[in-house]
């Protein structure tokens, strides 16, 4: 069965340049965020995670882990991140699991079951593997994204995305299109108007069912 929005990830035993985790115990009581690519030593993939090591303050701040995937092996990941730190500009401190039996990539879906890697493979023989998870304290998927090859990943957008799915989380709230930090937030359909006034203020009503509230920061 295909992984699905709220399904809980899987709690694999993975591991890493950085060691060997139970992914559940990883997550703890954050956040998480799962990103994958096809290869290491590939030119758009070594920019994301680099992207991802400048980043590194803004994921403390909210309380999120992040942790990469790839089909190759740990002393290819250890090797790699060097490329990764001396582009970016920054420590790439986060894990990056060796998924060389493609477990992990067949436990979140990312490769048909029949899936295999041919020796001396190369990206495009893995080029399903690229995909990002959002993950909520609770261990059940919040947002998946995929990518194909030719499109470098926004990760301004993922972390925009964090920003709505932690202000939601839990909440009678939406975020509409282009919402950012600050602005104003959708109240749910789940409070009447009396009943949103009190929890979020004046409302800005712009339908009966579009109705705009401050941030509640």
């Amino acid at each position: 069965m295909a992984l699905r929005i709220n399904d809980e990830i899987p709690n694999l035993h993975v591991t890493t340049d950085l060691g060997e985790y139970d992914l559940h115990d990883w997550i703890g009581e954050d956040w998480a965020i799962l990103f994958s690519h096809p290869k290491d030593f590939t030119p758009v993939c070594t920019t994301e995670f680099g992207a991802v090591a400048q980043l590194s303050d803004e994921w403390a701040k909210r309380g999120t882990k992040v942790m990469g995937i790839s089909v190759d092996g740990v002393k290819e990941h250890k090797s790699w991140k060097s490329d990764i730190e001396k582009t970016a500009g920054a420590s790439a401190g986060f894990p990056i699991i060796a998924d060389e039996g493609l477990e992990v990539a067949k436990a979140l879906d990312m490769l048909p079951a029949d899936a295999y890697l041919p020796d001396g493979r190369t990206p495009a023989d893995s080029a399903t593997v690229r995909s990002v998870f959002i993950v909520a304290p609770n261990k059940k998927v919040q947002l998946m994204m995929t990518y194909p090859m030719s499109v470098g990943r926004n990760f301004a957008e993922v972390l925009r995305a964090l920003d709505a799915l932690q202000k939601t989380y839990g909440a009678p709230l939406a975020t509409p299109a282009n919402w950012e930090n600050g602005k104003d937030v959708i109240v749910a359909l789940s409070l009447d108007d009396a009943a949103a006034a009190e929890k979020y203020g004046a409302l800005d009503i712009k339908l009966p069912y579009l109705r705009y509230a401050k941030d509640p920061a």
